[in-house]
């Protein structure tokens, strides 16, 4: 029986934010970016391993995996931010990245409704009573959702060229490659610990490979438009998982700045042609 294209980015999204919570409790075993690039380095074993791809031999290729394991690279930014800011306000900054890209593409009035909402949901992270998000979390959230943008545009690129995945095991050994130097100045020693790299290795499979492979396989089957509304369920995915996992409470102006940064990213998707 196949699984549903939709069921395939659903899947990811919550892969994706139960692994970065769990990832987050793994801070106290080494920093961030050591966790992170440990993620990636295991990752992309185990996608090479399976994948078994050839080299690229055309600059066209080099260039795309060059290009995609860069931004894949840039997505792992949000495990620095985690350090200052719950998931949930984390994620729904990191989603402002692929909606900005979306809607400066876009020469339409109706998506100025959209910008201001979303607009909104950030500027309610700043309300009075609330606990102001420190401006280094804010930064970093916001490049990785720059990265983000890039990166669903290059791996749905890539998702047509091939079908095997091989694309995908090499951007993500790139990306470990550019991260793991970072991660090795941050934690150093740490990173051969037996207890962290068997976590590593579960927060690898669950919240990288699995949902990488999933992305890639519903961007074939799915248009754009579709996947982008799935995707924009993340901000409250990301809530739950921290209430749940790290018990991250938000407060009701957190809550109602993460229902404005979704609805804004689902109606800019759904007004889309």
């Amino acid at each position: 029986m196949r699984v549903p294209a939709a069921s395939l980015v659903l899947l990811s999204v919550v892969s994706v934010q139960v692994g970065q919570a769990f990832g987050k409790q793994l801070f106290s075993l080494a920093g961030p970016l050591g966790v992170a690039s440990l993620r990636l380095s295991i990752a992309a074993c185990v996608l090479l391993l399976v994948c078994r791809p050839r080299p690229p031999v055309d600059r066209r290729s080099l260039g795309l995996v060059l290009a995609f394991g860069t931004a894949i690279a840039g997505m792992n930014i949000i495990y620095p931010a985690l350090q200052y800011l719950p998931l949930g306000v984390a994620t729904a900054l990191q989603l402002t990245g692929p909606l900005t890209l979306a809607l400066l593409a876009s020469r339409r009035r109706t998506d100025l409704a959209w910008t201001l909402l979303a607009l909104t949901g950030v500027a309610l992270f700043y309300a009075p009573g609330a606990p102001a998000p420190p401006a280094i979390g804010v930064l970093l959230a916001l490049l990785s959702g720059l990265a983000m943008g890039a990166y669903l545009l290059l791996s749905q690129r890539a998702g047509s060229q091939t079908v095997d995945g091989s694309l995908l095991a090499l951007a993500v050994a790139c990306a470990a490659l550019i991260l793991l130097p970072f991660g090795v100045a941050e934690s150093g020693t740490a990173l051969l610990d037996w207890h962290l790299l068997l976590a590593a290795t579960g927060l690898a499979l669950v919240s990288a490979v699995l949902p990488y492979s999933l992305d890639l396989s519903a961007l074939r089957r799915l248009p754009a438009r579709v996947v982008g509304v799935l995707e924009s369920l993340e901000p409250a995915v990301a809530g739950l998982a921290g209430l749940l996992v790290l018990h991250e409470h938000l407060g009701l102006s957190q809550w109602s700045a993460l229902a404005c940064v979704t609805a804004a990213c689902t109606g800019a998707v759904l007004s889309r042609r």
